[in-house]
């Protein structure tokens, strides 16, 4: 909706308050969202009206928007449910729970149980969370005092909450001011015209001819004072004419309306509000010749020349309203939460705008791919190809028989994330169709542009979906986007374009363009030429963008001597209001920048990620994303801004979470979903009063935030790294395979490594796990004492996340007790199986080692309860993924006992296997049970019934007797279908019906038997501890050895000859490259890649994205499928 028709909403609610119709305006606030009535709100809580309460809300957000509408809606809900069972109205109570309050089960199953065991007390006041519950009416106030803070710190709420302040009566004022305009326009105007309806316009007839009779009254009398309207009547004075000043109708650069960058559509302009006096202003008409039919709005090219001429502008710096108390740091996306493998160099991204998780990919070998970056899945993949040459032009198929490598310059989704387009880097334009299920299918393939297709965008004039492109021609076209046929074209640039950025602002639809000469013109789609001629910064290559709300106007461009400028665009007056300061001199190649949340910039420059509050020209932020970017990184933010898609070295992708984006990259671990659905936070502590709200969550943005980003042309030369991307040969690539060589780390120079502090380091470590926040690390060792080290927050380590840069504390409570397991009276803690296992949240831990099973308290190390008394002792634990309370359990007698804690009942008993069990691990997604055994077996069991499905003995490598035995662990992969099996003979993946998909065991350089292995937190890797120190980095889909890390490189030299190897390997949950050990001497190792190599190895070089088929390396070894 324009801004004018935003406006006329808020005339026709003050009319109607004036009216009385007090039903009326609250249904207006609630169908239109635009202001939020807090005092109407306040009176239906306080009334109880929980339902009307709940229908208001609704027109401005809705549960799952962000952590403060679920709060919002909880706080509610809750209180509608206290009520009734403060009324012992028990079935209204059942009601409340499974109707409203079960919908929040699934983000905190825990709070959902707590809340249901309410009905079970006769007086719900007996939960001591509760306790200080009052009456209705004071409980009402406190929940209402929470709410409106929580409504406040809402960003869906911003500017909704204050009504525009103008004069009383404005909308009667407007009219009577239309009066007197066609007043004037009458050919007989009478000195008191008759009004007797508003539904025509009005014209003043004679009386049977005759000329009007003589009046010393004036036509036009004073204005009436604000709030007082004069009636409508045959008597009543006109107000005096006010005709619009052209500034406002000419002046299209400068209202607010939605933008239409690339990736998104906005809607054709309404024109609820025409301007009356449009025609003299505008210098062409509205509908060309050629183009019957056609609604496309022209604008005079004089005054926009005059109204965008470069030149420093004398307009007082914005001023706008200012959202320090909305908007922090914290809400930039720097915590690398994701390391993608694409296979060829990446040149463009683009998040999906309704699937916050899901991104677009096109790369320099000509393929697309699509990825679900929460659960690491490639959704989706193409391989350039022409769909049908024999329509090709004939310049089209001589460059591709010349030369068939090609690019991808661009690639865009379209307005709801049903289409996309891919722009290359040699003529044509490829639409796909896309569907949830990942499915990719034809749609369009147009011959667009002579040379490469340097970009696209999606648009919507005349509500029409078109297609936007540009190219080396030096030409922008717009296409049907159903039929593939050319709308128009726009000739006047005399360079390759570079860039288009189609927009609208109130009802003018128009695109800017720029070319590598630093020229940025502005088109209306009629073919009457360019509307403006200026120069971008730089003079070369320049993208352009609009904020979300397309109110602010933003470009960034680099010069051929290396000089990048952002800057952000007075369109009043066509001239840079704003430069932000803080790029590199001589930068190595071309800035690419992005927009999010209405307030913040993002570009690539220096081998870092720089940000800026749109209002403040310095630099706020930087990160450098662990290390590994190009110099010139390319990257994209999600819709919410909660993600940040950044290419790396490597063929790579990173994607840096801010605090929202890692609950829904981990919720996304753990839970299965359908699409790239809103995820919403758990609520903490839901049953006390809503906490004060001070560091509030980024905004859920009403629209898209979409920005132009970058592209690349062939004749560009910055990239060093395009060159060699673009023309890739199999030559070439075979000579790269012969040349690469196993990275051998044995020196402490080539990697980060840090022993932590330890006094008491004696038992060995025989358990290790990172806690799910990754900021602290704990251990077990063989005598039955945890240790607990954090990472505190400093200048060096300002996140407070584990590193191998900063020393630890090894913490303890104040009161200085040892967390320390139960031993059993028959035998000794060194002996004894222990097992771990953390509760999601970090508050608990569940240990034991050869005695009684203990639930400690995280933060006093104290001990909640015990149960399990031996024999048998319990030697593996893992949690339900649904359900905490419900525990396997692991037994030294083969068994595994399915626990219930909080009625410390075994439910029930599950019998396979002959040995002790040695690992358990649960698949969400197959609602599967695997476990593993000393008898070197595994057992599939059903999780709904407990059945056994299936069991397997794994096979022993190739001169090794038959059967196996010995500890066996099993992970599931993050994709929950894939499982990673060890032995001290061999790492091994098998699929979910036990079939083994590859296996590898220890030879040549890692020759000694495996002690421990698992998978990477993004699964692309897999770490194993050999018992001879040396640890080994694969490659998780084909166990192809990576790198080899000698003990020497982290181990320093002792006097001792007894040999120090890790027991156990931790991975930490957010940081692929950073690994913890466990170490036979009681020590534990931090170890990272060095600053210079960010990344473990190196991958053998790939074609296209697919591994070679074998391997010269011969310090590499193959992994191999095992025999069944």
């Amino acid at each position: 909706m324009s801004s004018l028709s935003r406006e006329l909403v808020f005339l026709i609610l003050q009319f109607l308050d004036e009216e009385k119709f007090k039903e009326a305006v609250h249904k207006l606030e609630q169908e239109s969202g635009f202001f939020f009535n807090m005092k109407h709100f306040e009176d239906q809580v306080q009334a109880g009206e929980w339902d009307e309460v709940e229908r208001y809300l609704g027109g401005f957000t809705k549960v799952e928007d962000n952590r403060y509408s679920m709060k919002i809606f909880f706080e509610i809900r809750k209180q509608k449910y206290l009520e009734a069972l403060d009324r012992q109205d028990r079935a209204k109570a059942v009601e409340i729970l499974t109707r409203d309050l079960k919908v929040f089960a699934s983000f905190n199953e825990e709070l959902f149980k707590e809340i249901t065991q309410l009905l079970t007390l006769e007086n719900f006041r007996q939960n001591e969370q509760l306790s200080k519950y009052g009456d209705t009416k004071s409980a009402r106030n406190i929940m209402l005092t929470e709410l409106k803070k929580l409504i406040e710190a809402n960003p869906l709420f911003r500017e909704k909450l204050t009504f525009p302040p103008f004069k009383n009566s404005r909308l009667r004022t407007l009219i009577n001011q239309s009066l007197n305009w066609q007043h004037q326009l009458c050919k007989n105007p009478r000195p008191n015209p008759d009004i007797k309806t508003l539904f025509t316009d009005h014209t003043c007839s004679p009386s049977n001819g005759a000329r009007p009779p003589p009046t010393n009254s004036p036509i036009v009398g004073p204005i009436p004072k604000a709030g007082a309207f004069p009636p409508i009547g045959p008597h009543s004075p006109f107000q005096p004419v006010v005709s619009p000043s052209a500034s406002a109708i000419a002046g299209w650069m400068s209202s607010a309306n939605p933008s239409l960058p690339h990736g998104a559509v906005a809607a054709g302009p309404p024109g609820l509000v025409q301007p009356p006096n449009a025609a003299q202003f505008l210098k062409h008409p509205r509908t060309p010749p050629s183009a019957p039919g056609m609604d496309y709005q022209s604008a005079d090219s004089e005054h926009l020349m005059k109204r965008i001429r470069v030149g420093p502008s004398d307009e007082v710096t914005f001023t706008g309203v200012t959202h320090s108390n909305i908007y922090s740091q914290d809400d930039l996306p720097r915590t690398v939460m994701r390391t993608l493998s694409q296979g060829s160099t990446v040149m463009s991204l683009d998040f999906h705008p309704l699937q916050q998780t899901v991104l677009l990919v096109g790369t320099s070998a000509g393929d697309i791919a699509i990825w679900e970056v929460g659960s690491r899945e490639r959704l989706a993949h193409k391989a350039f190809k022409v769909w049908d040459i024999s329509v090709c032009s004939m310049p089209l198929q001589a460059a591709l028989l010349k030369d068939n490598s090609i690019c991808v310059n661009r690639c865009v989704w379209g307005p709801d994330g049903s289409i996309l387009g891919v722009a290359f880097s040699k003529h044509i334009v490829q639409i796909y169709t896309y569907s949830p299920t990942g499915e990719l299918r034809h749609h369009l393939e147009i011959d667009a542009h002579s040379g490469g297709v340097n970009d696209i965008a999606f648009a919507h004039p005349n509500k029409q979906l078109c297609i936007v492109t540009c190219g080396d021609d030096k030409t922008i076209k717009v296409w049907d986007a159903g039929a593939g046929r050319r709308l128009h074209t726009f000739e006047g640039h005399e360079s390759p374009v570079y860039s288009v950025c189609p927009h609208y602002k109130e009802n003018i639809q128009f695109i800017f363009s720029t070319a590598l000469d630093g020229k940025i013109k502005a088109w209306l789609y009629d073919c009457l030429g360019s509307r403006v001629d200026y120069d971008a910064p730089g003079l070369w290559c320049t993208t352009m963008a609009y904020s979300a709300d397309g109110i602010r106007l933003f470009s960034c461009g680099t010069s051929k001597e290396g000089d990048s400028h952002l800057v952000e665009w007075n369109e009043s007056e066509g001239s840079v209001k704003r430069t932000y300061l803080g790029f590199k001199k001589r930068s190595l190649g071309v800035v690419q920048f992005d927009t999010t949340r209405n307030r913040f910039l993002a570009a690539g420059d220096d081998f870092q990620i720089k940000f800026w509050d749109m209002d403040n020209p310095n630099i706020i932020a930087t990160t450098e994303a662990d290390g590994g970017l190009p110099a010139s990184p390319k990257l994209r933010f999600n819709r919410e801004g909660s993600l940040l898609a950044v290419t790396a070295n490597d063929n790579g992708i990173k994607i840096l979470a801010n605090t929202d984006g890692q609950r829904l990259i981990r919720m996304l671990e753990s839970r299965t979903f359908e699409g790239g659905r809103n995820i919403v936070p758990t609520i903490v502590n839901a049953l006390c009063p809503v906490a004060n709200v001070s560091a509030p969550l980024g905004p859920s943005m009403e629209r898209p935030d979409r920005a132009t980003p970058p592209v690349s042309i062939s004749s560009l030369t910055m990239d060093g790294n395009r060159t060699t991307d673009i023309k890739p040969r199999v030559s070439d690539d075979v000579n790269k395979i012969k040349s690469w060589k196993l990275p051998d780390i044995i020196d402490s120079s080539q990697l980060r490594a840090l022993r932590l502090p330890d006094t008491k380091a004696t038992s060995k470590v025989v358990r290790l796990i990172y806690t799910n926040s990754g900021l602290a690390l704990l251990a077990l060792a063989s005598n039955a004492v945890h240790k607990l080290w954090k990472w505190q927050r400093s200048e060096r380590n300002p996140s407070g996340k584990s590193t191998a840069s900063v020393v630890p504390q090894l913490w303890q409570p104040a009161n200085g007790i040892l967390m320390t397991n139960d031993i059993s009276e028959s035998g000794s803690a060194e002996d004894s199986a222990a097992c771990i296992a953390l509760s999601k949240n970090d508050s608990y831990v569940m240990s034991a080692s050869g005695g009684k099973v203990s639930l400690f308290n995280m933060m006093t190390f104290k001990v909640m309860t015990t149960f399990m008394s031996p024999p048998p002792a319990a030697t593996f634990l893992a949690f339900h993924p649904q359900d905490n309370n419900i525990v396997a359990v692991g037994m030294e007698d083969s068994s595994i006992h399915i626990y219930n804690v909080r009625v410390d009942e075994v439910k029930t008993m599950l019998k396979g296997h002959q040995k002790r069990i040695t690992g358990l691990a649960f698949s969400q997604t197959l609602n599967l049970l695997v476990s593993s055994g000393a008898d070197a077996q595994l057992c599939l069991w059903g999780i709904e019934g407990w059945e056994k499905r299936k069991a397997r003995s794994i096979q022993a490598p190739a001169g090794r007797a038959n059967p196996l035995f010995g500890e066996t662990k099993v992970q599931f992969h993050n994709d929950q279908v894939h499982l990673l099996v060890t032995h001290e003979s061999q790492i091994s993946i098998y699929d979910s019906k036990l079939d083994c998909l590859r296996s590898w065991s220890p030879r040549d350089a890692l020759s000694a038997p495996i002690s421990s292995a698992l998978y990477s937190c993004d699964g692309l890797l897999v770490y194993a501890g050999f018992c001879d120190g040396a640890v080994g980095v694969f490659d998780a889909d084909s166990l192809r050895l990576r790198c080899r890390i000698g003990p020497s490189a982290y181990i320093p030299p002792s006097p001792s000859s007894t040999a120090v190897y890790p027991t156990v390997i931790a991975a930490h949950p957010a940081e692929p490259n950073q690994i913890a050990l466990g170490m036979s001497d009681g020590t534990v190792n931090v170890v990272e890649p060095s600053d210079s190599e960010p990344k473990w190895g190196g991958s053998p070089p790939q074609e296209n994205g697919n591994a070679p088929a074998s391997n010269p390396a011969s310090s590499n070894p193959q992994s191999e499928p095992s025999s069944r």
